[in-house]
């Protein structure tokens, strides 16, 4: 009888073990961490749920990003959103066509909604693009 209980004690652990290494492999947060180390871009969010924010890393900087809800003609969609570095020291290296490939990546997921940055990457792109009018 107890040889038996061990057993299946036994057994239910490998279960759990196994259960647990799956979660552990398919979890989103895990893949933008391998994502932030690798320094590639990778796009971290609940489609379904507006009031959470999304997580974008690129080129080895974090960016996390608030979404608004508003109308468009048809239907209620995201119309808004504010993205911002969650280290400015993680942007030296990164140029204007890095941000304009964020914003386009964003505005697949997003197509209805205006992307504002804050603080510091605003006055650069704000700059850069009074200098390519002048031009």
């Amino acid at each position: 009888m107890i040889v038996l209980l061990i057993r299946l004690l036994f057994i239910s652990l490998i279960i759990f073990l196994i259960y647990s290494g799956f979660k552990y492999l398919v979890n989103p947060k895990r893949k933008l961490e391998l994502a932030h180390e690798q320094k590639q871009y990778y796009f971290l969010d609940d489609k379904n749920n507006v009031r959470k924010n999304f997580m974008i890393t690129y080129k080895g900087a974090i960016f996390e990003g608030e979404k608004y809800l508003g109308t468009t003609t048809n239907s209620f969609e995201v119309v808004s959103m504010f993205i911002w570095a969650k280290s400015t020291s993680e942007l030296q290296g990164l140029s204007l066509d890095d941000f304009q490939y964020i914003e386009e990546n964003v505005k697949q997921h997003y197509p209805h909604a205006k992307i504002d940055w804050k603080s510091p990457i605003k006055e650069l792109l704000v700059k850069k693009r009074e200098k390519q009018d002048e031009s």
